[in-house]
């Protein structure tokens, strides 16, 4: 097998086991049992084990002392203080944005994606909610990079694929939540406020702005936590968390 089939086999298993433990395939505290995982995911124990240790360093799972991999279990405050960190980390990315200055063109390719997410939110009768799914990943994604930092950028990455920590880790779920679109179209105004703040070269502004933008989804999360359990197979990650 060449190093590219290797890989190939490696990214497989990754996003295989990622989606089985994200979808509450198999209880918090859990072991995995590899000879199954490997056959299900069509893959063999190399590569998965290789993925283990990704999920590993991601804090989805944890090591057993006594070998393999159990599913890791997080608590309220284990998801807050995540989605607060992240606050924090876009929020520094986008102080220094503003404050190192972002190229206009960059800038341009911002308000364009957010004039599409405007679009798919101002129907009269529906929202198109796969393109705001879609679209507001790729706007944290450009907000990550305009900081114009590797080093940021893989952080914000790396805060994000915590459980229940990323942009859209409730959206899946904001369909049962009161004035949902009024939630969408405030979160979609802070966007466009972020971009104006970065763009007119205000730190501390731009910075104050992603950080509110996170705690939006601290609301949303106190929400889902106490709605229909049913829910957890629903909104990946959610299955995961255990009452405190």
């Amino acid at each position: 097998m060449g190093e590219n089939d290797r890989m190939t086999q490696v990214e497989k298993a990754i996003i295989g086991l990622r989606g089985l433990v994200m979808s509450g395939e198999f209880d918090a505290g859990s072991r995995l049992p590899e000879v199954a995982l490997a056959e299900r995911l069509g893959v063999s124990r190399t590569p998965l084990r290789q993925a283990m240790d990704r999920l590993v360093s991601e804090g989805l799972l944890e090591r057993i002392e006594s070998g393999g991999c159990r599913v890791a279990s997080f608590d309220l405050d284990d998801i807050n203080d995540a989605i607060e960190l992240r606050g924090v980390i876009e929020g520094t990315a986008a102080r220094l944005a503003a404050e190192r200055g972002v190229d206009a063109e960059v800038i341009a390719d911002a308000r364009g994606l957010l004039a599409r997410i405007d679009e798919g939110i101002s129907g009269p009768n529906s929202v198109d909610f796969d393109l705001y799914v879609r679209l507001n990943a790729r706007f944290h994604d450009m907000l990550a990079q305009m900081a114009g930092s590797d080093l940021i950028r893989r952080e914000v990455d790396r805060v994000c694929r915590h459980p229940l920590a990323s942009p859209n880790a409730f959206l899946r779920g904001q369909e049962i939540i009161p004035d949902f679109l009024a939630s969408l179209v405030r979160a979609q105004g802070q966007h466009h406020a972020i971009v104006d703040a970065i763009e007119a070269r205000e730190g501390a502004r731009a910075e104050a702005l992603a950080r509110e933008h996170a705690r939006l989804a601290r609301r949303n999360f106190r929400f889902l936590r106490d709605a229909d359990p049913r829910l957890a197979t629903r909104i990946p990650g959610l299955s995961l968390v255990t009452a405190q």
